[in-house]
C-alpha cells in the first residue's frame, strides 16, 4: 500500500509538471513567437530542449504556474503535445488492422482503398481525442500547491524547471 501511494503521488507530480511544461511553451511562444522546442516531465520538474535562456523560461514558467492558479486550465493541454501523436498512431494502426481483416474477400487495390479510408478516419477522431486524453490522463490543471523552485541550464539547449508541491 505504502509504494501504491508513493507512485501514485509519483505520477500525480508527473502529470503536474507536464501540464506545467505545456503552459511555459504557451507563454513562451506567445511571447517570442513559435520556435523549435520539446519539453519532457518528470516527477520534480520538466526538461526544455530548445535554443532559450534559464531566465526566459523561469519568466515564462511563474507566469504559467500564475495563469494556472487562477483558473487557466485550458493552458496545460497543447496542440502539440506527444500525447496527441501516439493517440493518432494507435487510431490509425487499429482501424487499419480492422479494415483489412473485415475485407479480407475484397481484391487487395479494394483494400487498400478501404485500410486508407480507415486510417483517415481514425487521424480525424484522434485530434479530440488527443485532447481529451491530456485532460483525463498526461496532465493535471490543479497546480494549487505546486511552486517552481529553480532553473538550471545544463546546455545552451537544455534546461530543467524544477517544481515542488507546498
Amino acid at each position: 500500500m505504502f509504494l501504491l501511494k508513493i507512485v501514485r503521488n509519483w505520477l500525480e507530480d508527473v502529470r503536474r509538471n507536464h501540464g506545467l511544461e505545456h503552459a511555459t511553451v504557451a507563454v513562451l511562444f506567445a511571447r517570442q513567437g513559435p520556435q523549435r522546442l520539446a519539453g519532457r516531465a518528470s516527477g520534480n520538474g520538466f526538461f526544455i530542449l530548445g535554443k532559450v535562456d534559464a531566465q526566459t523560461i523561469e519568466s515564462c514558467a511563474q507566469e504559467a504556474l500564475t495563469r494556472i492558479k487562477r483558473g487557466e486550465s485550458g493552458l496545460v493541454v497543447s496542440p502539440m503535445c506527444g500525447t496527441n501523436l501516439v493517440v493518432t498512431g494507435g487510431l490509425c494502426a487499429m482501424a487499419t488492422i480492422m479494415s483489412l481483416t473485415l475485407s479480407r474477400e475484397k481484391k487487395p487495390q479494394e483494400r487498400l482503398g478501404d485500410a486508407i479510408s480507415a486510417s483517415t478516419i481514425g487521424a480525424v477522431a484522434a485530434q479530440p481525442l488527443g485532447r481529451l486524453v491530456q485532460e483525463r490522463i498526461t496532465t493535471l490543471a490543479d497546480h494549487a500547491d505546486t511552486e517552481v523552485v529553480a532553473v538550471r541550464q545544463f546546455t545552451p539547449w537544455l534546461l530543467k524547471v524544477y517544481t515542488r508541491r507546498g
